[in-house]
């Protein structure tokens, strides 16, 4: 595609501030033209309109932009009311789950009158792969927290065949303590949103010395959309060389 084509997609397509960075890196996949994005998005290129638990909203409305993509997870509420308040189409996602994130791309897509990527796939197995070892995946610490099974992460492992002991809990990303969870056979530290250091994956071996502890990419585990397919595969091919470790 050379630059006469480029700038007339542009042209084309809606013009978009995405305030979750899963959105924002399916976006540019999708070749939408995204005018600003949040700063935990990772697009230094784009510019910047604040956090996503505190985006500037007036920057937002003097952009003009055709749509707003928030998510319920990644944003406020009273944020969304006032971009809607100010006249702007506001497109809220929520993804829980594989099926719902393959979906989100196609809605995106249509969003921002952007093609859907060809070969993409429409929907996820009825049923995963036989559960090979249940898992406990912190996300922060002090307090720790981790995720149940209502979450995309926790779906994203099902179809690599990981159940989590913290699947019934009554919240989504429940607080715990390390001698309140269940053994496990797998510790699973993902990179983000916590920056878990040696010295805390240390804590963790230490606290589960029958589990196997394996750093993961939280970008993989927790990123949603246009990555989804890839990431599968990778964190598939990472779990089973994780699960073979002594």
């Amino acid at each position: 595609m050379n630059a006469r084509q480029r700038a007339t997609q542009r042209e084309r397509s809606r013009r978009v501030v995405s305030l979750v960075p899963s959105a924002t890196e399916t976006l540019l996949a999708l070749g939408a033209d995204v005018v600003a994005c949040t700063r935990f998005c990772e697009q230094p290129d784009l510019r910047h309109v604040g956090g996503t638990k505190n985006p500037d909203v007036e920057a937002i409305v003097a952009l003009g932009p055709d749509v707003v993509v928030v998510d319920e997870e990644e944003n406020r509420r009273q944020d969304a009311d006032a971009l809607t308040a100010a006249g702007l189409d506001v497109m809220a996602t929520s993804v829980r789950s594989v099926g719902q994130a393959l979906d989100v791309v196609g809605r995106l897509a249509e969003a921002t009158d952007r093609p859907r990527p060809p070969d993409w796939p429409g929907d996820v197995p009825s049923s995963g792969p036989p559960v090979t070892a249940v898992a406990f995946v912190p996300i922060w610490r002090r307090p720790w927290m981790a995720i149940n099974a209502d979450t995309y992460g926790a779906s994203l492992l099902r179809l690599c065949g990981i159940e989590l002991v913290t699947a019934e809990a009554s919240e989504r990303y429940p607080t715990v303590t390390l001698t309140e969870v269940a053994a496990p056979d797998l510790v699973l530290v993902p990179s983000e949103p916590y920056a878990f250091r040696d010295e805390h994956v240390a804590e963790l071996a230490a606290a589960f010395a029958a589990a196997r502890v394996a750093r993961v990419d939280g970008q993989d585990l927790f990123w949603w959309g246009i990555r989804t397919p890839a990431a599968l595969t990778r964190l598939r091919t990472s779990l089973t060389s994780a699960s073979s470790r002594r």
